[in-house]
């Protein structure tokens, strides 16, 4: 009898066989055949999932943000306000090997939208949800009367993804890299600044 080949699993095992090379290498060492080898896979074999390089790269990084999405949704169960921000704010700064690796896949990829409307919009549709969630957040914090801050939560909210999206950047540093500990004491100084006001 022949063996069942679970596709969905293999799909996966690529992406986090690419998504760590980028991390780890670079997007130029994440060529097809590098892939393929590292997956154990013949160099054809990618070719049933994903059509070309661009594809692939492209699906590396909506992987990542899933995986991202998924510690943040379980991170934050059961919390709300200040406490689910913060939460949430730790999932996206690169303080743990993780999140420093995805970060290092999340910067190229950035560059790309630049030129490429097609990343331009998974690119921003992942950063309209997470501005949205920001935003529902602050307003459970402002209702519980953890939030003081006269500005309004959409400002906020973009006050909150800038600084992580900062944080990716200086994190990465080559010489001077902003430390894990370092980080953490920004966000939640930045927290306390929105309670008191």
């Amino acid at each position: 009898m022949p063996r069942l080949v679970d596709h969905a699993e293999r799909r996966r095992a690529i992406l986090e066989v690419t998504w760590r090379l980028i991390a780890t290498e670079g997007p130029d060492a994440a060529t097809m055949r590098e892939i393929a080898r590292q997956a154990g896979y013949a160099n054809g074999a990618l070719a049933h999932y994903f059509p070309n390089k661009e594809a692939l790269i492209e699906a590396a990084y909506v992987y990542v943000s899933e995986q991202t999405d998924l510690r943040i949704r379980a991170a934050t169960s059961g919390k709300r306000g200040l406490e689910a921000l913060r939460v949430f704010l730790v999932e996206l700064v690169p303080t743990t090997e993780v999140t420093r690796l995805e970060a290092r896949i999340v910067l190229p990829f950035w560059s790309r939208t630049v030129t490429d409307e097609a990343l331009a919009g998974t690119s921003d549709d992942r950063m309209r949800r997470w501005r949205e969630d920001l935003t529902n957040l602050l307003g459970q914090a402002r209702e519980d009367g953890e939030v003081r801050a006269s500005a309004p939560d959409a400002v906020l909210a973009e006050q909150l993804l800038a600084m992580a999206m900062g944080m990716q950047v200086l994190a990465l540093l080559p010489d001077h890299p902003t430390t894990p500990d370092l980080q953490l004491r920004v966000v939640d100084e930045h927290l306390r600044g929105l309670a008191t006001g």
